[in-house]
Parts: structure tokens; sequence; C-alpha cells
């Protein structure tokens, strides 16, 4: 894959940070995102990966791309739809849908409606 598929952390929380009210906060070890005082988001620096807080459909379909790039969370979280995108494999429309969708499931039918009506249906 050509490196400049590579999303480095900074690129990721820039990403994030970019979304509506969106504020990043330190949820044990780890840089966490929220929206409407709820996780969306965190970032696991020492793998490069990023949670993505996603509906099982949601999950499902990402996952379907490449399981080696997009993948749920092993254990419990996974199966509650937290799912890992791999920053070094991922192409960046790819992680920017997912990240939209995470932050989408969390900010709740207001805030989507706000800043996604017209040009993003849920």
């Amino acid at each position: 894959m050509k490196a400049s598929a590579v999303i480095s952390v900074e690129m990721a929380r820039q990403a994030t940070l970019s979304l509506p009210q969106a504020e990043e906060y330190r949820h044990f070890h780890l840089p966490a995102f929220r929206v409407n005082k709820k996780i969306f988001a965190t970032i696991h620096e020492d793998k490069n990966f990023m949670m993505v807080k996603l509906s099982l459909i949601d999950q499902s379909v990402f996952c379907s791309f490449n399981k080696g790039i997009i993948f749920p969370v092993p254990g419990g979280w996974g199966r509650h739809g937290s799912t890992f995108i791999d920053l070094k494999k991922v192409k960046k429309n790819l992680f920017k849908d997912a990240l939209t969708t995470a932050w989408k499931n969390v900010a709740g039918p207001k805030l989507v409606a706000k800043y996604f009506s017209d040009r993003h249906s849920m």
C-alpha cells in the first residue's frame, strides 16, 4: 500500500476533532473523543489503531471491506460495536466514513440533523 494511505495518529486526532462539538479527554491512558459527553472514538497510539463505536450493523458493513484493516475489538467490547481501525493500512475515505458514522451513532438525532441534515442521511 502506498505511504500516502497511512494515517498518522496526529492526522486521526485532527480529523476526529474536526467533527462538530467533538472534544478530547483522557480515558484511562487513552486519548478519547466525545460528543454529548459520550465516547465515540479512542486512539491506541502504541498500535496506531483507532477504536470507533459503531452499531453492530455498521460494524458488520465496515468490517466486510477488509478484516485486516477494520475489525471488532477482541472480547466483549467488540461484540457491542467497538471496532478497531488500523491507521497504517486504512484509506482516508474509509477512515472518515467510519469515524463520521461513529460520531453520528453517539451524537444523537438533533445534532446529526443540525450538522448533516442534507449532506448525509443516517
